[in-house]
């Protein structure tokens, strides 16, 4: 993250120092310095900032007066300001105007960098939830979920799930074997299989018929009109018959 930044302070010297921090700073990026409030004010109007060092003391307009007059502003775009004095006595009405940092002249580049690094944490939590929404990657997707049974929950991973069937009230979800001699037992959970349905990733799971949903990448062979996960045949009924067929298009 890049913040714009405006240097505003009627001695040179001090203008010249806070401008000489801004570059030196990698995040922080120099728009503009301003030997008068007056003037920054209309810089302002013509390219808005992240981020305004500002002198209070200046003549005609003072740092504090147009921080008020930035405050009032309709755009809802002021920058958020970093004072640089040499009064402590403004730092109760700096905090009127909700700046972020006072600065107490002289400063150091160690005291400039702690007040950037208070703005760019600032940024950092205000424009980070558009960003994400914009470039996020995707979440990786959960590789299980919980069902009901009996008393407890119970975690199942997706990959140990063969099919499922529906039995009025309960669903029955067989599991593949972990050991060759191992002999899973069916789970029973008091769910729906359209519950079940809606938790399942479709990119992995398919309902086949009233009564079945299989896990794709357990089907070991199909015919007409069913399909065989180990020693099932699970029926596929004509309402479901062409979203399977499509699926089965991609394997041809």
């Amino acid at each position: 993250m890049t913040l714009n930044c405006i240097a505003v302070d009627d001695e040179p010297l001090a203008l010249g120092l806070v401008c000489a921090f801004i570059e030196k700073t990698p995040f922080l990026q120099l728009a503009g310095r301003y030997s008068s409030a007056v003037e920054a004010l209309q810089g302002l109007h013509d390219n808005p900032v992240d981020v305004l060092f500002l002198d209070i003391q200046m003549p005609d307009l003072t740092g504090m007066e147009l921080a008020r007059v930035i405050e009032r502003s309709p755009s809802g775009q002021a920058p958020r300001i970093i004072f640089t004095t040499a009064y402590n006595h403004f730092a109760l009405e700096g905090y009127k105007v909700d700046a972020l940092d006072y600065l107490l002249k002289p400063f150091n580049y160690e005291e400039f960098l702690r007040a950037a690094n208070k703005a760019k944490a600032y940024f950092e939590l205000v424009k980070r939830p558009v960003a994400a929404l914009a470039t996020a990657a995707p979440e990786p997707e959960d590789e299980y979920l919980f069902l009901k049974v009996e008393y407890q929950l119970v975690r199942i991973a997706f990959n140990d799930i063969l099919y499922i069937e529906g039995l009025k009230d309960y669903v029955k979800v067989h599991l593949r074997k972990e050991r060759p001699e191992a002999v899973p037992k069916p789970i029973l959970s008091l769910t729906s299989l359209k519950a079940l349905e809606d938790k399942l990733p479709a990119r992995r799971f398919m309902r086949v018929h009233r009564s079945f949903i299989v896990a794709l990448d357990k089907i070991e062979a199909v015919t007409r009109n069913t399909i065989q996960i180990g020693p099932a045949t699970i029926p596929v009924s004509d309402q479901h018959k062409d979203a399977f067929n499509q699926f089965l298009s991609r394997w041809s």
